[in-house]
C-alpha cells in the first residue's frame, strides 16, 4: 500500500523540498501544494520507471559530489583565465570520444551531466549502442588526457555507484 502511495520516497521528498525553495516561503499552504506534487508527480511517472537504480556504495556518492563541486569551482577558474586572458588566441578546442564501461542508463546520464556540468567541457553525443560519448573540451593540448581523467575521476566511481 505504501509502495503504491509512494513508489519513489526520495523523489517525493526532493520535490517537495524543490517546490517550497521555488516558492521561497514556508506556509502551510506551500508545504501541503509541495507534499501533494511530491505524491502526484511520482505516481504519475511510475511506470516509465520500470526498474530503480540500485546504489551500491553510498558513501561514493558522497566522495563523487564533493569531487564533481571541486572540478566545478576548479574548472570555472581555467575558464574565466582563457577567456580574460587568451583573448581567443591559442585555445585548442577538441572533439573527444570517451568509450564508456558504464551500462547503467542512469550512471551514463550522471557522467554526461557531470561532464556538462564542469565548465569547459561539453557531452554532445551518446553513441546509439551506448559505448561512447562524445565531449566536447574548451581548451586543451592533450585530448587523450582529457578522456582518461574523465574515466579515472568519474567513470569508476559511478560503475561503483550503480554496480
Amino acid at each position: 500500500m505504501i509502495g503504491r502511495i509512494f513508489p519513489h520516497p526520495l523523489l517525493s521528498v526532493l520535490l517537495t523540498a524543490v517546490w517550497l525553495g521555488l516558492v521561497n516561503k514556508v506556509t502551510p499552504g506551500n508545504l501541503l501544494l509541495g507534499g501533494i506534487l511530491g505524491i502526484v508527480v511520482p505516481i504519475m511517472t511510475a511506470p516509465y520507471w520500470p526498474r530503480r537504480a540500485k546504489i551500491g556504495r553510498p558513501l561514493r556518492v558522497i566522495e563523487y559530489f564533493m569531487i564533481v563541486l571541486w572540478d566545478i569551482v576548479v574548472a570555472n577558474v581555467e575558464v574565466a583565465m582563457i577567456i580574460l586572458f587568451k583573448r581567443n588566441r591559442n585555445i585548442h578546442s577538441h572533439w573527444i570520444t570517451v568509450p564508456l564501461e558504464l551500462t547503467s542508463p542512469e550512471a551514463i546520464t550522471v557522467l554526461a551531466g557531470t561532464i556538462t556540468m564542469t565548465p569547459g567541457t561539453v557531452s554532445a553525443m551518446l553513441a546509439a549502442d551506448g559505448s561512447s560519448i562524445l565531449v566536447h573540451c574548451l581548451h586543451t593540448d592533450d585530448p587523450d588526457g582529457v578522456r582518461d581523467q574523465i574515466k579515472s575521476r568519474y567513470e569508476w566511481r559511478l560503475r561503483e555507484i550503480f554496480q
